[in-house]
């Protein structure tokens, strides 16, 4: 077997060979978006090929209609040459169409991670699974100096080929076939794909890019392709998938950095961000790591309209699962949820969009289906620290105290990270007996007088378990963020403001005084700005829009970092 680096040396050496997958999108693009009605042809699968320097004619068959609920599933292609390293650069083809069908508004495409979980005798069971009405597949084979790219799209409900063709060139003329194919793109998709070109890469930094796609989102992979998507900026700073990837990642990496160099590194993502954004305004990566960078409190104004512009972007993008999660901080749980499902049915094996939909499910009370989501995550992606502390919480919820052991033995194996806090709430709401709660309250105390802030999240755990009180004392005699110490607690949901809004706990508020909190925390100033109001507006014993009124002269404070 072929060596990874041998591979990335037959990728430099025929570096056009990136381009055949152009050609596919154009087609299936034309198929499936309605701007191309005009010029659709349908085509009938060719098995038997000849050798050509030009493509093959293909049979026209009868015309399929799209639907508003069209949605792809690109598989994998298959590699028929007789390198099994190459099954890599297949799958690069087939992301490559991925990226680009996903920026037309008109088509839903389901999320590699999902799709190429499908292969071989597999692929038979993909369009059942991932609940799709089309199919494309396709093979890759090269030999000598041609390149041979099948492919064929399959209406999935009739198991109907509605076409199939190949391209079967000399390796010379891959790039004028795709300047053709560009300009067609251009006509007939007003343009939708033409800042995605990968012509100007080389095939090996292509390659570098491609590897650079976290499981985990643990600190040590995010440095690992981080130092990867640098090489691949360097060596191709026209490339913006590049660009907005490094951006996307270093932004997820920088919630683990200390605080003291968060700002440093935050510049350094707003610098790589907008390099992407000038190559491809709509680039949703790039638009979510500017929106990591913003502090968890204190902007929500400014959140927000970022959060707008990346609804508004076509196509899909790692980063568009985290516009439900976001919404949650400013306490829209309904619309969170339905945002969040909607992104999860398009990539559910991929797991971070599973860890977002259980969130989202969670928060909003939907815990019996938030529980097999976070099984699910505990036993397939274990350096992934985030499912077992909200898995420890859901099953507290639910009283199911064989399953909170259960995981309290893998929590102290595997490490709790930021969520340390969530052992000791558990077993204080197992048994909330007086000496338990008080020692959670002696805790809260103990923390305050030795950091002087305090967390949110911490507040909500403490007036749930009874101690309102207290937890509105320490909110008004702590500083709300960060002290730049080690004891800070860092990651993506350190003093974020989701727990206020939590279904399950809603102690703190329904107590009068959470308006005056929320000022300090800038999120009165978000709703009375933009009239977005928080769903528990309708459901707290008092009137909270009035109560808002009072309190939004409050200064808002400094997140500090």
């Amino acid at each position: 077997m072929a060596s990874i680096g041998d591979v990335v040396q037959w990728i430099s050496e025929n570096e056009s060979l990136l381009s055949g997958m152009v050609a596919l999108v154009v087609l299936v693009g034309l198929i499936l978006s309605p701007i191309g009605k005009g010029i659709r042809r349908f085509y009938t699968r060719r098995d038997q090929i000849e050798p050509s320097d030009a493509a093959s004619d293909s049979t026209p068959v009868t015309r399929h209609t799209p639907t508003a609920e069209s949605i792809l599933a690109v598989l994998a292609f298959d590699n028929l040459s007789s390198d099994p390293e190459m099954q890599f650069f297949s799958d690069g083809v087939s992301e490559e169409i991925i990226q680009r069908l996903s920026r037309g508004a008109s088509l839903k495409v389901i999320g590699r991670t999902s799709s190429f979980h499908f292969r071989g005798e597999r692929k038979a069971q993909a369009a059942q699974a991932l609940g799709c009405s089309h199919v494309l597949d396709g093979s890759i084979r090269r030999a000598s100096g041609r390149v041979r790219i099948a492919a064929h799209l399959v209406e999935t409900s009739s198991q109907t080929t509605l076409w199939s063709d190949r391209y079967d060139r000399s390796l010379e003329d891959i790039f004028s076939v795709q300047d053709e194919i560009s300009e067609n793109i251009a006509r007939a998709l007003d343009r939708t794909f033409s800042g995605l070109s990968t012509s100007s890469i080389e095939p090996a930094v292509y390659d570098l890019y491609l590897r650079a796609s976290p499981q985990s989102y643990a600190p040590d992979e995010l440095r690992k392709y981080v130092g990867a998507l640098e090489t691949v900026t360097r060596r191709a700073p026209d490339f913006a998938p590049g660009w907005s990837r490094l951006a996307f990642l270093r932004s997820f990496l920088n919630v683990y950095q200390p605080y003291s160099e968060r700002a440093t590194t935050g510049a350094l993502v707003s610098r790589e961000a907008d390099r992407a954004l000038a190559l491809d305004p709509q680039n949703i990566d790039a638009m979510t790591a500017q929106l990591f960078v913003i502090p968890p409190f204190g902007r929500f104004v400014e959140a927000d309209t970022l959060l707008e512009r990346i609804r508004r972007a076509p196509g899909s993008g790692d980063g568009r699962r985290y516009v439900g999660w976001y919404l949650r901080t400013m306490g829209r749980l309904r619309e969170s949820l339905e945002d969040t499902e909607r992104t999860y049915r398009l990539d559910a094996l991929d797991p971070m969009s599973k860890n977002t939909v259980a969130l989202a499910r969670m928060a909003s009370g939907k815990i019996a289906e938030a529980i097999p989501v976070y099984e699910d995550l505990v036993a397939r992606v274990p350096d992934m620290s985030f499912p077992v502390s909200s898995l420890l919480r859901a099953y507290a919820f639910q009283e199911d105290w064989a399953s909170v052991d259960r995981l309290l033995a893998l929590a102290r194996e595997r490490g709790m990270g930021e969520f340390q806090d969530t052992m000791p709430f558990v077993q204080a709401k197992r048994h909330p007996a007086p000496e338990n709660i008080n020692e959670w309250k002696g805790g809260l105390q103990a923390h305050i007088k030795a950091t002087g802030r305090i967390d949110v999240s911490r507040l909500v755990y403490s007036a749930h378990l009874g101690l309102i009180e207290e937890a509105y004392a320490a909110a008004e005699t702590a500083r709300l963020g960060p002290a730049g110490t080690n004891d800070d607690i860092m990651g993506p949901d350190a003093y974020r403001t989701s727990l206020l809004f939590q279904t399950g706990m809603p102690e703190m508020r329904n107590d009068p005084r959470f308006p005056r909190l929320c000022a300090r925390l800038g999120l009165v100033e978000y709703w009375m700005t933009t009239g977005k109001w928080p769903d528990c507006a309708d459901d707290v014993p008092y009137d909270f829009k009035a109560g808002c009124e009072k309190v939004q002269d409050i200064p808002i404070e400094d997140f500090g970092f």
